[in-house]
């Protein structure tokens, strides 16, 4: 709980001071046709300060999605924190994930390294579900502290463009026995290659005194693969996650930007695997969303 309250105290202080220094809007539209150093600033002409609040991960809202599988009745490999009774879940809800960053620090480390602060938010939206009242079933923060090196080393026709370590917690805020966290130290390489965008991101898990999820990276994986590609305003964008120490689990998200009219953008994503959301770390399903898209990789 430390942890988070820290991020959440920093992550306040960061906005306050935003009125200040914004200079450009908070959403970047075109993030998959920026290049990846526009997007991290590593290089210096496009370093732009610190306490701007920017996009981080990509910003839409899913008003239909649909699930194979919903996950009624959530267990644990610790049976404290097992559900007792199952809930009626719909198939069809709304997906929605914010995603923002601000630089705290600029130019450590010979003046090329920068720290971030993030904080990402997924909410899953039993929207059409009269009986439950519509209630939100599965809220997930996010708040992240990331160290980026800027790189240009060249391989395979592209560069490989930055480097750096996030210290990373995610958490449900529920209550027992529904309570799902874990805290991670992320690693992360990026790669360009013109239209091509790659994050090879292995992480570690801390340990935790009273573990509510203890087979977690069993389920979901020890670390992401994140490729992104664009083409005449076209995106698309695919996570992979999975552990290494065996075949079953992790997941894959595949996601398609396509134009609408103007600045309006739609978005199709599909999903298959382990760990859609915190409570769901351990349940696998298949589901396929359509929706509007703010912001992408």
């Amino acid at each position: 709980m430390k942890f988070l309250q820290m991020f959440c105290l920093l992550f306040c202080f960061s906005l306050t001071s935003i009125s200040q220094t914004l200079e450009e809007p908070m959403v970047q539209t075109d993030i998959i046709s920026k290049s990846y150093s526009q997007q991290w600033e590593l290089d210096s002409i496009h370093k732009k300060g610190t306490f701007r609040l920017v996009s981080h991960k990509p910003i839409y809202i899913t008003a239909g999605r649909w699930s194979s599988n919903p996950n009624e009745k959530p267990y644990s490999e610790n049976p404290e924190y097992s559900a007792t009774e199952a809930q009626d879940f719909n198939r069809y809800e709304a997906k929605l994930q914010l995603s923002f960053k601000t630089k705290l620090l600029q130019g450590l480390f010979w003046g090329k390294a920068d720290v971030w602060l993030a904080y990402t938010q997924r909410a899953y939206w039993q929207i059409y579900n009269k009986d439950l009242s519509r209630a939100f079933r599965e809220l997930n923060y996010e708040p992240e502290l990331i160290f980026v090196y800027p790189l240009k080393i060249k391989a395979f026709g592209g560069y490989f463009r930055s480097t750096g370590v996030s210290v990373n917690h995610e958490s449900n805020g529920r209550d027992f026995p529904l309570s799902r966290s874990w805290n991670r130290i992320i690693f992360h390489l990026g790669y360009e290659n013109e239209n091509w965008i790659v994050s090879i991101n292995p992480w570690i898990r801390s340990a935790d005194t009273d573990d509510e999820n203890p087979a977690i990276t069993k389920f979901i994986g020890n670390g992401e693969v994140n490729v992104g590609y664009s083409y005449n305003r076209h995106e698309f964008y695919t996570i992979i996650r999975h552990p290494f120490d065996r075949i079953k689990g992790g997941s894959i998200q595949l996601n398609y930007v396509f134009p609408m009219k103007g600045h309006l953008r739609g978005h199709f994503q599909f999903f298959h695997g382990y760990g859609e959301t915190l409570v769901d770390y351990n349940h696998s399903q298949t589901t396929l969303g359509i929706g509007i898209s703010f912001a992408n990789w």
